[in-house]
C-alpha cells in the first residue's frame, strides 16, 4: 500500500520523506544514515519507514468492479 501521510505515534510527517529514501536505499545506503541525512530522528517515525512495504502492485490486478 502507499505510505502513510503521518506516523501512527506521534502524527509527524513521514510520507514526504518516503521518495528519497527508496532512492538513497536502492542506491545501497545504510538505512540509519539515510533517515538521518532526511531528519527522521524519532524512533517511532523511523519504524514507519524501515516496516513500509510496496504492495500497490501486487494489489493492482484484482481489480473490484
Amino acid at each position: 500500500m502507499l505510505m502513510p501521510v503521518r506516523c501512527f505515534s506521534c502524527g509527524k510527517p513521514v510520507a514526504e520523506h518516503s521518495d528519497e529514501y527508496a532512492q538513497k536505499i536502492s542506491k545501497g545506503e545504510d538505512p540509519a544514515k539515510a533517515m538521518n541525512e532526511l531528519g527522521v530522528d524519532r524512533y517511532c517515525c523511523r519504524r514507519m519507514m524501515l516496516s513500509h512495504e510496496e504492495l500497490i502492485d501486487d494489489i493492482m490486478p484484482y481489480k473490484r468492479f
